[in-house]
């Protein structure tokens, strides 16, 4: 069936495939990933999401902790290389809604003034949300995705308060009640635009509002957030892309009301279907999901479970508890443990609702299943994002992550150019990049799709004009077989070993 569109995106920005990538660890500065993507990957992306470039892009969250949000890391180049790159790719940018690193110039003169300083208001302690204190079950109520409550001892100025770090102490919550916050974020969304980077990821937004006997994340006080953003942004050009992990429910009713929202059941409810043989929850998805998503399969954080289990409330998940008990079992024995020693209590920066792993190794390094489960992504409705060691195939960087104990970091590779040329020229590598090129290139995805079950067997087809492209997989066989139409208008088709020769033929 067509599922129907619930937010058309804004003009200016394509459907076609984006890279993410950390550019330090993909090409080594954003020069450096601009050659790829015009060099070796030419063809394959439309767009590329660079993960956080500002000072520092290696703090202690890998950027995701700025201490000046508004400044490209020199390391890394300067805002003429990021112009540069947005010439011919749609570019996209974290903001960093929720919170700032605590070493920036803001949080250093509170800490040195306290309530003195005149950027106290920006940023969030426990009074200021609990003037009159706090009940058991206030605390208890609060949402968070790491162990503990959210707050950190600090001496500000004279004074031993309790500052808000929803994620590490390193990372101080903004009071987004605060105009001081609002212009910290418009200054660095206009930052952005003025080099001409059209999309903004916001970061964390779920958990910006903090409000008393609330879960304190994606709340009414946080959807308002989200609006205020959204019309600055439409203001200065840019889409807006939603980064919340939760129940499926709340992503349909978050793409209601912005630009684009991730995918994140995609990921668990595929490695489902060729985990235990069965596309029926993903069929049952793919009825109900919104059209306005970035679709992933990996990202530069875990693969998401929460997104396809149980809500909150008990609402049912798109998998049940035991599925996704099995689903999580299976992962570590495909990665020969390796998401086991990365997941969990088994590693700093935990978060509970991921496992921590390459896609690569989560289905067992067997590159039939990855290519197909690739197609699945490439073909499913919305604008494909790849990350940058998927696109590589990577294998689980057991190394960095005994060196660094941080559990994200099993995926995290850093890739040299000469290892980069290398991967290139696997054949899993290769025929990635050939689905890509035909999602990027032919004229059937700038039409409908529709899709159907049956049996093991998933279908999906899209068709404009007189093109098409067409992709079954039986998740059960692992085998798959994909049709497009050439310029000759002859339809002609592949399995996964010929995809290559295929899509060269109708391109």
């Amino acid at each position: 069936m067509n599922q129907p569109d619930r937010h058309t995106p804004r003009p200016g920005v394509t459907r076609g495939p984006q890279l993410i990538a950390y550019a330090d660890r993909f090409g080594g500065t954003v020069a450096g990933l601009t050659a790829l993507l015009r060099g070796p990957l030419v063809g394959a992306f439309d767009g590329v999401h660079v993960l956080p470039f500002f000072t520092p892009f290696d703090g202690a969250d890998a950027g995701f902790d700025p201490v000046d949000h508004t400044q490209v890391d020199p390391r890394l180049g300067g805002w003429q290389d990021v112009a540069t790159l947005a010439d011919e790719h749609t570019v996209m940018a974290d903001v960093i809604v929720n919170h700032v690193s605590s070493d920036s110039a803001q949080f250093q003169d509170v800490v040195r003034e306290g309530r003195r300083s005149p950027w106290a208001p920006m940023f969030l302690t426990f009074d200021a949300v609990f003037p009159d204190g706090a009940t058991e079950a206030d605390l208890a109520a609060i949402y968070r995705p790491r162990p503990g409550l959210p707050f950190t001892a600090m001496t500000l100025g004279t004074e031993r308060r309790l500052v808000w770090t929803t994620f590490t102490p390193e990372q101080v919550d903004l009071d987004v009640r605060s105009p001081l916050a609002w212009d910290y974020l418009r200054t660095v969304i206009d930052t952005l635009t003025s080099s001409g980077v059209g999309m903004l990821r916001l970061d964390a937004v779920g958990y910006v509002a903090k409000v008393p006997g609330t879960t304190c994340f994606m709340i009414d006080e946080a959807a308002e957030v989200v609006g205020r953003i959204r019309e600055h942004a439409h203001l200065r050009g840019a889409q807006m892309l939603l980064e919340i992990h939760g129940h499926h429910l709340q992503q349909i009713e978050a793409a209601r009301t912005v630009d684009l929202v991730y995918d994140f059941a995609l990921p668990p409810l595929v490695l489902h279907a060729f985990a235990a043989g069965d596309a029926g929850p993903l069929a049952r998805w793919l009825d109900i999901r919104p059209t306005n998503t970035v679709t992933v399969l990996d990202t530069h954080d875990g693969i998401g479970i929460i997104d396809a289990g149980r809500g909150p409330q008990g609402q049912d998940g798109l998998l049940t508890d035991e599925q996704i008990d099995r689903l999580v079992e299976w992962i570590h024995e495909q990665s020969g443990g390796g998401s086991r020693a990365a997941t969990g209590g088994a590693a700093s920066n935990l978060d509970l609702y991921q496992v921590n792993c390459t896609f690569f190794d989560a289905l067992g390094a067997d590159d039939d299943r990855y290519v197909l489960a690739r197609l699945i992504q490439l073909f499913v409705p919305g604008i494909p994002q790849v990350y940058y060691v998927g696109l590589m195939a990577g294998r689980n960087d057991m190394g960095l992550l005994e060196r660094t104990g941080v559990g994200r970091d099993i995926n995290r590779h850093r890739y040299e150019r000469q290892e980069i040329d290398a991967e290139l020229a696997r054949p899993v590598v290769r025929r990635q990049l050939a689905a890509l090129r035909l999602r990027a290139g032919h004229p059937a995805f700038e039409g409908e799709a529709r899709w159907r079950v049956e049996g093991t067997v998933l279908h999906v087809s899209w068709a404009h004009g007189q093109h098409r492209a067409t992709l079954e997989v039986d998740v059960a066989a692992v085998r798959g077989v994909v049709r497009a139409t050439g310029h000759d208008g002859v339809l002609r088709e592949s399995t996964v070993e010929g995809l290559e020769a295929m899509v060269t033929a109708v391109l």
